[in-house]
């Protein structure tokens, strides 16, 4: 189904039916780590993506968190329109989630969560003489670089965690990183942990377009598309004008050529290099230079639809369990083997 925009049709639907999934050793182990560290925990921030405030969601950090004071903090929220930020503390509100929205370039919204922690010590002192806080989230959602900044703000320090754009830079649970002196509150770093298996699997493609599953895993080619229908039917955004091009259009391969060409991304003899085409447009978005975006609908009746079709059972299968397991002793067999040098 589509429908007349200006002298263009757009697409008003997406369907895409493969799953996509990445569960690699690491995380399992890191979901351990963090179980059996959980007991010396006093404040768990869940870190989520602001342009994805549905997908981000892990329903397995509910298992995790029972019982512990709890924040959910939504990340990146200069990449996403200020005036979602209503709608999902209120909805995040229904399910006893208390929500804010951090810019880790911002002090005064980083702060919001060094302010909370000393609100906790000051309602029981003597029960905190330091509080230790874990930060978890799905991967590539700044979990690192917000500590970096707590730690930037809390005690004038530089780095603490180490960052990047690509997902899985945090693979292990980390030591304990002080960020304020007075109360003492420490942060835990933690890997970033994907769920075993995403139901939906546009849910999916809207976590590896916001860098969340390596772009080696996903087919690239199916995010530039999803993008470009994104685009289309977003109000106030003109890709052409970022992106150079003449016309807009819903053909993700017309694009790709005209964007190809405008970059000079060609090949011998002319052709246009698809792939660095698909490079180009994703890091564009993924920079944030289309502006403010959001890619969860967040109407009531899809809220309710997400929470029933993704978030009813997040427990890894057995298959899921085995393979993971696996993975994690293949990876501590190399790892031994380059402890001795010998690969």
């Amino acid at each position: 189904m589509s429908l007349k925009c200006g002298q263009r049709l757009v697409r008003t639907s997406f369907s895409y039916g493969q799953s996509i999934n990445w569960f690699p050793g690491h995380m399992m182990a890191g979901l351990r780590e963090m179980r059996d560290q959980m007991r010396n925990v006093d404040l768990v921030v869940e870190t989520r993506d602001a342009r994805i405030p549905l997908s981000s969601i892990n329903k397995q950090f509910e298992q995790i968190v029972k019982g512990k004071h709890r924040l959910v903090v939504y990340n990146k929220a200069d990449l996403a329109p200020v005036s979602i930020q209503a709608t999902v503390k209120k909805e995040m509100a229904k399910r006893s989630q208390h929500a804010l929205f951090t810019d880790t370039s911002v002090d005064k919204s980083v702060k919001q969560i060094l302010e909370l922690a000393k609100t906790i010590v000051k309602g029981d002192p003597v029960r905190y003489q330091q509080l230790v806080v874990m930060i978890v989230g799905m991967p590539n959602v700044g979990k690192s670089t917000l500590i970096n900044a707590l730690r930037r703000i809390g005690v004038r320090r530089g780095k603490a965690a180490r960052t990047g754009a690509k997902p899985g830079v945090t693979r292990t649970v980390s030591g304990k990183v002080r960020v304020l002196e007075t109360p003492a509150v420490y942060l835990v770093d933690t890997p970033g942990v994907m769920v075993p298996h995403i139901p939906d699997p546009i849910a999916a493609i809207k976590v590896a377009l916001t860098g969340g599953i390596n772009d080696n895993i996903a087919d690239e080619s199916v995010l530039a598309d999803y993008l470009l229908f994104r685009l289309n039917l977003f109000d106030g955004v003109d890709y052409c004008n970022v992106l150079g091009i003449e016309e807009p259009t819903d053909d993700i391969s017309y694009l790709l050529q005209m964007l190809g060409k405008k970059i000079g991304a060609l090949r011998r003899g002319g052709e246009v290099d698809i792939d660095k085409t698909i490079h180009f447009f994703l890091r564009t978005f993924r920079q944030g230079k289309f502006g403010r975006v959001c890619l969860d609908d967040l109407d009531e009746g899809s809220v309710e639809e997400f929470f029933q079709r993704n978030l009813e059972d997040a427990s890894p299968s057995k298959n899921q369990q085995r393979k993971a397991k696996r993975a994690a002793q293949r990876q501590r067999t190399l790892e031994r083997a380059r402890n001795r040098n010998l690969v």
